[in-house]
């Protein structure tokens, strides 16, 4: 088993705009994973999202530049959701796109990590046509972790917004791994990836396993601040998400310079799945619920490994408090 291949990166496709959508997806249940697929039809599966949500006009003339018509211009994003996985970015994706001044493009378009080559204007008509005051925004939670991503979403526009959503890199380990698992029952024990040597608690973390690595948040972080400026980050809490979406999207919409329309009248709080759910849209059968998968087996994971792995986190933890200037408490 090559390690660093397992909880490797992810694809969401769009979802339905109406049913009871399990947008848990980072929280708890598998995005759409696509195992030894080539680029090419990553690439291809992209454009064919495209031609489902925008049609196969262009909006483009032959210099590139972006047509108006009267639906709106398709422009490039004014922010992205980068990272992380698992951390909940398709629950704040869809919770933002209850506001009527953003756009989102629905799938993850993995622009800056797989298909730069294909050029800005092709990442441009990816995106929803947005009338003027709207902001056009889409998620690829692999750019956080991508070294290449950050000097390319400068040279695209060096004033992007750029939000994290982060959550504690223990229980985002294990969702990661416990997301693998899902796709493939024969996977290793947690314990055996996590650790270099898996006959004891005691042995140093495998840090070339993605689902380690990733949740090494202040590492990364390093790399956009080669390029950004801290004021044009906003880290949001996946935990406050779950535990107080309103709050956590007030803050949100406010470093978007939006006005705070989401509020606590768009929630209400599923006890049967723990999370909350987005109350019924108007035309909608069902709400839709940010919930638990059903029926997925948790790995039993040994406290002792997962106390090692919150010892080593720690330092970093602390790192990125620092670094971000919030302290998430997950120590």
């Amino acid at each position: 088993v090559e390690k660093a291949g397992v909880g490797g990166g992810e694809r969401s496709d769009q979802q339905p705009a109406d049913g009871d959508y399990d947008v848990s997806e980072e929280l708890r249940a598998p995005a759409s994973h696509r195992r030894n697929r080539t680029e090419s039809e990553d690439a291809q599966q992209v454009d064919a999202d495209q031609q489902r949500v925008l049609g196969p006009q262009s909006d483009q003339d032959g210099r590139g530049i972006p047509v108006s018509n009267t639906f709106g211009t398709k422009r490039l994003p004014q922010a992205i959701i980068i990272g992380v996985k698992k951390g909940g970015t398709r629950a704040l994706l869809e919770f933002l796109r209850i506001h009527p001044d953003v756009r989102a493009f629905g799938a993850e378009p993995h622009f800056f990590d797989r298909f730069y080559d294909k050029g800005l204007e092709w990442y441009r008509n990816l995106m929803p046509r947005t009338l003027d005051g709207q902001i056009t925004m889409e998620k690829t939670p692999s750019y956080f972790v991508t070294k290449e991503a950050p000097s390319r979403v400068c040279t695209m526009n060096s004033q992007t917004k750029l939000i994290v959503v982060v959550r504690d890199p223990v229980t985002r380990a294990v969702s990661d791994y416990t997301q693998t698992l899902s796709k493939n029952p024969g996977l290793p024990s947690f314990q055996s990836l996590a650790l270099k040597n898996s006959s004891t608690a005691s042995g140093p973390i495998d840090t070339t396993w993605s689902a380690v690595r990733i949740g090494l948040y202040a590492k990364h972080l390093e790399n956009w601040l080669q390029y950004f400026p801290s004021s044009r980050f906003l880290f949001v809490s996946g935990e406050r998400l779950v535990s107080d979406p309103a709050g956590e999207m007030g803050r949100v919409q406010d470093f978007l310079g939006l006005k705070r329309v989401i509020s606590d009248k768009h929630f209400y709080f599923n006890q049967t799945k723990g999370f909350p759910c987005l109350k019924k849209p108007e035309g909608s059968s069902r709400p839709r619920c940010l919930g638990k998968s059903k029926g997925r087996p948790h790995p039993q994971i040994p406290s002792e490994v997962l106390q090692r792995l919150r010892d080593f986190y720690r330092p970093f933890n602390h790192q990125f408090y620092q670094m971000s200037g919030q302290d998430f408490g997950w120590d």
